[in-house]
């Protein structure tokens, strides 16, 4: 079962008209059928709601510019993924479950939200927690709760409240998009499980949007995983990105956390740009990505990436 940590397959529905369970639209590579056939059981699907600050490429005419406002797109977003007939996961009894009986064809969820804006106060996480939200980022640029990409700044206080809620509330931590400032407020008061979704090397390519190697090291310290994205800015500074280049960002994490346990998939492949933004033109290509990293790994290792280290995080993340 190939798991991908991050697609925002409900903004592209609601927001775009990018329909989920037929073909996806020319040019795109996200849809149920593309994703069955590629192999992929399991996704992170996220509930991301686009500010009115945004740049034209994550901009439609669906906007927020309140928390209210926030709040009303990603409750339609809950319900777009429930009209799909995906199965989402909250547990570790449903998890284990899904896992032992997935067989190809099967598809589930564990639902992310990307940018906090929509939990309109810290006290109000317990609706989002029963409609099935288990991991959030808290911010995607600048939030109300912290400091994000293009965004510099730390956790502010309502942040602070919005961690101490998720660590009551057993939900994960996910550090992608949020500033350094930020990154390092949390990792000194945050005591739950840790992850990047979908985050590459600044090393590799520099930008606040990608980690850094002591990030990578950190989470990979407290037993988390960094998925790593197939947006091209992500992977590559200029040209054509490719495959290997996603194998390159995979190794380089690697080194970074110690081992490619810490290391599996995010794509974000449907946030929001096409297959000339992507390293593959079909999705039916993810298959070829365990060659390449057989490259450096070992088999294991190489199932580990391309699903099991994901599926071993939230067995032992997400609430019994």
């Amino acid at each position: 079962m190939i798991v991908d940590a991050h697609l925002d397959i409900a903004w592209g529905a609601v927001s775009r008209g990018h329909g989920f369970l037929g073909p996806p639209p020319p040019g795109f590579l996200i849809s149920r059928p593309t994703l069955v056939a590629a192999e992929v059981g399991l996704i992170f699907a996220t509930l991301y709601c686009a500010p009115a600050r945004a740049g034209r490429a994550m901009r439609t005419r669906f906007v927020y510019e309140s928390a209210h406002e926030a709040n009303l797109m990603a409750t339609a977003q809950v319900n777009y993924y429930r009209s799909c007939g995906l199965e989402l996961i909250t547990d570790g009894r449903s998890l284990a479950a899904y896992a032992r009986g997935w067989k190809k064809g099967r598809l589930a969820a564990v639902l992310l939200m990307e940018g906090a804006d929509p939990i309109e106060t810290p006290s109000q996480l317990g609706a989002w927690t029963d409609r099935g939200v288990r991991i959030i980022g808290p911010a995607w640029g600048g939030t109300r709760y912290a400091g994000g990409t293009g965004a510099p700044g730390g956790l502010t206080e309502l942040g602070r409240q919005l961690l101490k809620a998720m660590r009551r509330k057993k939900v994960i931590l996910d550090l992608s998009h949020l500033a350094d400032q930020a990154v390092g407020d949390a990792f000194a008061m945050w005591h739950g499980p840790i992850m990047a979704s979908h985050a590459n090397s600044r090393a590799i390519v520099p930008g606040d949007r990608q980690l850094t190697d002591e990030t990578v090291a950190e989470i990979a310290r407290r037993g988390g995983i960094v998925g790593v994205s197939f947006y091209q800015a992500h992977l590559r500074s200029r040209g054509r990105a490719t495959l290997d280049d996603v194998v390159k960002h995979m190794v380089h994490h690697a080194w970074a956390a110690g081992g490619p346990e810490a290391v599996g998939i995010g794509t974000d492949l449907d946030g929001g740009f096409d297959s000339r933004q992507a390293p593959m033109d079909s999705l039916a290509k993810l298959k070829e990505l365990p060659a390449r990293l057989r490259l450096h790994f070992n088999r294991s290792q190489v199932e580990g990436i391309m699903g099991a280290n994901w599926l071993a995080f939230l067995e032992r993340s997400l609430p019994d």
